[in-house]
């Protein structure tokens, strides 16, 4: 069915007044308010022990969870398309369980395990190992919320591609390895990195799974995202404008990553 050029326009404009109303509009209003005060208040805001603290703690945490899903994506992935044993259908349902479940049931699961009163708890905190209310446990729910991302970007194009190239580079006498590094990886890597991109977003964002599991103290357990909810929370305007800052770092991470996304979308497609 062909749609007017006038239908077309009119659904764009109310795409545009959508996005602009639940989007571009409410970051308008933080960025106005972020500087409200001048640049010099928002250096002081993101500079303090806590903000500084909160900035690497959100990037070591998404540089140890983004690496290891990358990794596991790739190789469920593969297992999920190019392995015939059973299981599979089970598999690729659980990969699918960080999507539907709500992050802060995921937060209280990891308690309910890794807890004092779990059923690793005791065990691990009397060998000096401590998960929960610690940036281990933090990790691990980041982990755990954004292990899809990696694999429902590479599934679809190893299923695409097919396994002729593979099989040939093996007659030629290449290694199961061999043939992964120099045949399967080149035609997949661009959905690997858009997966890592989305994963990335994910990490740095997350809030409700590491809200559970962090003890919420600056410096120690605390992340952007964390910050900027304890800084809102607390009374008076300059807690407000403490995180109003803190929000705008964390966004302007976000459009980086939005940036990336946009970069690497056109060499995605290319690669389907």
């Amino acid at each position: 069915m062909l749609v007017s050029r006038r239908a077309t326009i009119s659904l764009r404009v109310i795409a545009l007044l959508y996005l602009g109303l639940l989007l571009l509009l409410p970051l308008g209003v933080i960025f106005a308010r972020t500087f409200a005060h001048g640049l010099g208040a928002v250096w002081s805001s993101i500079t303090t022990p806590a903000a500084i603290s909160a900035f690497w703690l959100t990037v070591t945490t998404a540089a140890i969870a983004v690496p290891l899903n990358a990794v596991f994506g790739v190789g469920c992935a593969l297992a999920l398309v190019r392995s015939r044993t059973r299981g599979r259908r089970t598999l690729d349902a659980l990969i699918d369980v960080p999507f539907v479940v709500s992050p802060v049931i995921v937060g209280l699961a990891l308690v309910l395990v890794y807890g004092r009163a779990g059923w690793f708890g005791d065990w691990l905190i009397s060998r000096g190992v401590r998960i929960i209310y610690a940036p281990a446990g933090m990790v691990l729910a980041t982990i755990f919320v954004s292990l899809p991302f990696v694999v429902r970007e590479v599934a679809p194009l190893l299923r695409a591609l097919g396994d002729e190239q593979e099989q040939a580079a093996t007659t030629l006498g290449a290694s199961a390895w061999q043939a992964f590094w120099r045949v399967t990886l080149p035609c997949i890597r661009w959905a690997v990195i858009y997966g890592v991109v989305l994963t990335t977003a994910r990490a740095l964002g997350e809030f409700g799974a590491v809200s559970v599991v962090s003890s919420n103290v600056a410096g120690s357990t605390l992340t952007l995202p964390l910050l900027v909810a304890q800084r809102y929370s607390q009374i008076g305007s300059q807690g407000i404008s403490g995180a109003y800052a803190a929000a705008t770092l964390l966004a302007l991470m976000s459009l980086g990553v939005l940036l990336a996304m946009t970069v690497l979308g056109p060499r995605r497609h290319r690669g389907r």
